[in-house]
């Protein structure tokens, strides 16, 4: 039996994979110290600090994982809180 291979490439923008945990960990502190917390793509970028492509991907993996959910006017907030 053959096994496809699923490997890319690693993108040159991926973070370390130390420096990628401690973002998320970092991004979802944020959510706890503030749950009723919304914000845009662009609002999210300037509050935590972060380049365009990693934001998108740490909101995107939180949005993954359930710990996030997004507003019917693409907000991004924690899911559970406040519905």
């Amino acid at each position: 039996m053959r096994l496809r291979s699923t490997w890319t490439p690693r993108s040159h923008q991926r973070l370390p994979q130390g420096l990628w945990e401690s973002t998320l960990r970092r991004v979802r502190s944020e959510f706890d110290e503030m749950p009723c917390l919304r914000v845009t793509i662009d609002q999210a970028r300037a509050l935590f600090g972060l380049p365009g492509i990693t934001c998108d991907w740490v909101l995107q993996r939180l949005l993954l994982e359930g710990y996030l959910s997004r507003t019917a006017q693409g907000e991004y907030r924690r899911s559970g809180v406040g519905v």
